[in-house]
Formats: C-alpha cells, sequence, structure tokens
C-alpha cells in the first residue's frame, strides 16, 4: 500500500526554481515507484506584483530587484538552463526574455484547481513562459495554456473575468505571507513539514522516507 502524499506548493509560474523544484520532486516521486502516492495542490506567490503589463526586460528585473549586473544575470540563467536540461526542462532564454505580472495566471490557476486540471495547466504555463517566450500575463497566451492543458477555453474565459478567482487569490496569498513564505519554491508536506527551495531527487526520496517513519505511513 502507497505511502499518501498531499504536498501544497507555493510557486510563481515565471520562477525558474519553481520549474525545477518540481520536476525533480516527480524524479523522485517516480524513483519510489509505488511506495508513494501524490497529491499536489498550487499556491500563488508573485515575484514582481507590481510589473505592467508589457512586462520587463529580464537583464533590467535583475539589475532593479537583487543588484545583479548583466553578466550576474546571464551567468545565472546559463546555470539554469543547463540544470533544466539535465532533468528534462528546456529554458530558452535570450537577451529579449522578460518578466511578467503573473496575478492573471494565478487566478486561470485557482480555477482550474476546481476542475481538476491544475498541475497540468501549471505545466503548461511553465512552458508559456520558459519555453515558448510567451507573455503569461496576456489574456490569450492565458487561454492557450488552459486548452493546451485539456481544459475549457470557453470556461477560462470566464473564470478570468470572475472576481471570485481575484478574491481567492487575494487571500492565499495573505495567507501564505502569513506562513512567513518570502521565497519559492516552498513545499508543504501533509500540512506539517516544510521544504523551502528546489531539492535534488535524492533529497526528496531521504525526506519522503523520513516522513513516512516518522508519520507510520507505510503498509
Amino acid at each position: 500500500m502507497a505511502a499518501e502524499f498531499t504536498i501544497d506548493i507555493v510557486s510563481d509560474v515565471v520562477c525558474p526554481w519553481c520549474a525545477i523544484g518540481f520536476r525533480q520532486l516527480e524524479l523522485a516521486a517516480g524513483s519510489m515507484g509505488d511506495a508513494v502516492s501524490i497529491g499536489v495542490r498550487w499556491h500563488p506567490f508573485e515575484l514582481a506584483p507590481g510589473m505592467p503589463p508589457e512586462g520587463m526586460n529580464i537583464a533590467d528585473y535583475m539589475r532593479e530587484r537583487y543588484g545583479a549586473t548583466p553578466e550576474q544575470g546571464a551567468s545565472s540563467r546559463s546555470r539554469i538552463t543547463d540544470i533544466g536540461r539535465s532533468i528534462g526542462l528546456d529554458f530558452r532564454y535570450s537577451p529579449e526574455s522578460r518578466m511578467y505580472n503573473t496575478r492573471a495566471a494565478h487566478r486561470l490557476l485557482a480555477w482550474a484547481g476546481k476542475q481538476g486540471g491544475q498541475t497540468p495547466l501549471k505545466l503548461a504555463l511553465f512552458d508559456a513562459f520558459f519555453r515558448q517566450q510567451r507573455n503569461v500575463s496576456d489574456r490569450a497566451v492565458l487561454l492557450d495554456a488552459a486548452e493546451a492543458a485539456g481544459l475549457s477555453r470557453e470556461s477560462a474565459a470566464a473564470a478570468l473575468d470572475d472576481r471570485d478567482y481575484e478574491r481567492q487569490v487575494d487571500a492565499e496569498l495573505a495567507y501564505w505571507q502569513d506562513q512567513n513564505i518570502t521565497g519559492v519554491p516552498a513545499f508543504l508536506i501533509n500540512g506539517k513539514y516544510m521544504v523551502p527551495g528546489a531539492q535534488d531527487p535524492e533529497t526528496w526520496v531521504r525526506l519522503l522516507n523520513r516522513v513516512i517513519e516518522k508519520e507510520g505511513l507505510a503498509a
């Protein structure tokens, strides 16, 4: 009998370490085979909440937010690209890459969570931003991602106009801020164990086995 886990992931769709961290969790779970069953719930975090609709060149963003020089930013993105390639992720940064506001994307993810399609949508949004280099604040891009995730384009359009999802995102952002989440990704295992950052698959296996032992989840 598999040990069952619910993992809440606080993340942003423009955060490369969030994509990497989830992929490494997937690899860990795959290596454990039938020993574990993992359900994921995604929660919002905004890296650039004040970003205008047209976004900002990523080098300018890195300089303003982190004080990174162009060379430092380029080196960081090269490292991310290499790590991504090693685990099957395709980051296609260029000098023209931009950062975007993600509030609308989080509204759509809140809706997708009620359709049973949250993870497929999250992965489609990662793909749109990191591989396709598209503007994930743009309505058409969001609807394309919903369609790519197997969700109804028409229902997704209605969800983007539904103020209830805006209120849900506001409430979740406030909640996780109260939980002292100041960086992402952040993973919460079974509502008890917080794991910050993108952990490698071997670390995930150790962590999950530790929880299995501590909680008596093994068959």
